[in-house]
C-alpha cells in the first residue's frame, strides 16, 4: 500500500444531498441585541458510512447562544441541524472496517469531509441569521481535524 497517499481524490467526493433537518432560533422578548459581547458555540460531527453504496452522511449539529454578561434577563439561541449525504467514487479504497467493525478512515477523507461540511454549514447560517439577533455571529475558522474529534452526547 504504497500508494497510500496518492489514493485519495477530492475530486472524487460529489455531495449528493442536503437537508436542513432543524434550524432554530430563539429571541426572547425583551432581548436587546446591543447588550451583546460574545457568543458561546458548541458543535457536533458525525459520520456514518454505507460502504456498498459509497456513501457517506454527516451529521453536523451547531449550538449558538449569546453572551450578554447578565445585561439581558434571558440570552438569544440558535439550534441548527444540517445533514450532507456525499458520494466517494472510491470509498473502500479509503474507509476499512477493523476487527471491531469501526471505520478506519483516510486522513485526507477525513480532512475534506470534515472541511466541506463545516464550510458549508458557515454560508448556510450566514444567510439563516440574517434579520434575527444572532445576525453577527459567524462560524469560525478551525482546524477541520479538530471537528472529527468532538465527541458530544445526545
Amino acid at each position: 500500500m504504497s500508494d497510500n497517499n496518492n489514493i485519495f481524490d477530492p475530486e472524487k467526493i460529489s455531495i449528493v444531498e442536503f437537508k436542513m433537518v432543524k434550524g432554530q432560533v430563539d429571541v426572547p422578548e425583551e432581548f436587546e441585541t446591543a447588550n451583546i459581547e460574545g457568543h458561546h458555540l458548541d458543535n457536533s460531527l458525525q459520520l456514518g458510512f454505507n460502504l456498498d453504496e459509497k456513501l457517506v452522511k454527516a451529521h453536523f449539529t451547531i449550538e449558538i447562544k449569546t453572551e450578554s454578561k447578565g445585561q439581558n434577563a434571558k440570552e438569544a439561541s440558535g439550534n441548527f441541524h444540517l445533514v450532507f449525504i456525499y458520494h466517494v467514487e472510491n470509498l473502500n479504497d479509503l474507509a476499512k472496517p477493523d476487527d471491531k467493525n469501526l471505520i478506519e478512515l483516510h486522513p485526507g477523507l477525513a480532512n475534506a469531509l470534515s472541511s466541506v461540511t463545516y464550510s458549508t454549514s458557515r454560508g448556510i447560517l450566514l444567510t439563516r441569521l440574517q434579520g434575527t439577533a444572532l445576525q453577527n455571529f459567524v462560524l469560525p475558522i478551525i482546524n477541520p481535524n479538530k471537528l472529527l474529534h468532538n465527541k458530544k452526547n445526545g
